[in-house]
C-alpha cells in the first residue's frame, strides 16, 4: 500500500466519491448520535464549495479514495479541522495520525499555535482516539435547540 496525501485543487473531479467516502465513514454514527451527523446534508456540490472555502485533503491509495479532512483557520491562531474521515476498511492503518500530520504541517506553515476540532459527545471511542493523538478536551457544547451537552471541543497546541 503507497499512500499519497494530496490536498485537493480546481483539477479534482471526483466530488460523488468524496461524498460517498465521508458518508461511508460517518455511517457508524447514525442512530448513535443526535442530532444526526451534518455529513447526512452534504452534497457533491455542497463539497465543492467546502474545499474552496477551507483547506481540503485526500488520502488515495492508487485510484482507491481512504481518508480526506476539511482545514479552516479561525482567529487569531487555530486551525480547525473538519470531516476527518477514514473508510472503515482503512481504518487501523495511520491514516488518521498522518492527517493529523498534514494538519500540524499546515498549522505551523500558517504560524498557527493549535488545532482544535468537534466531536460529539456520545462517540466515546474517538475522544480516547483524539486524546491518545494529543488532544485536550477544553469544552462541552450543544448544538441549537438542545438542552443537554451534544458535543466537545477539543485542542491540541503545537
Amino acid at each position: 500500500m503507497t499512500i499519497d496525501i494530496r490536498r485537493l485543487d480546481a483539477t479534482f473531479d471526483r466530488w460523488d466519491d468524496l461524498l460517498a467516502l465521508i458518508l461511508e465513514s460517518f455511517d457508524s454514527m447514525n442512530g448513535r448520535i443526535d442530532p444526526p451527523s451534518s455529513a447526512l446534508a452534504l452534497t457533491a456540490e455542497s463539497l465543492r464549495a467546502k474545499a474552496d472555502a477551507e483547506i481540503a485533503f485526500l488520502a488515495m491509495d492508487g485510484n482507491d479514495m481512504l481518508a480526506c479532512m476539511f482545514l479552516r483557520p479561525e482567529p487569531p491562531h487555530t486551525l480547525y479541522i473538519g470531516k476527518l474521515a477514514v473508510r472503515p476498511s482503512a481504518q487501523g492503518r495511520g491514516l488518521g495520525w498522518a492527517l493529523l500530520g498534514v494538519a500540524e504541517n499546515e498549522a505551523q506553515a500558517r504560524n498557527l499555535s493549535q488545532l482544535r476540532l468537534e466531536t460529539r459527545i456520545e462517540l466515546v471511542e474517538n475522544h480516547a482516539t483524539f486524546g491518545a493523538w494529543g488532544f485536550l478536551k477544553t469544552a462541552e457544547n450543544s448544538h441549537p435547540g438542545f438542552a443537554r451537552k451534544t458535543f466537545i471541543e477539543m485542542r491540541k497546541h503545537l
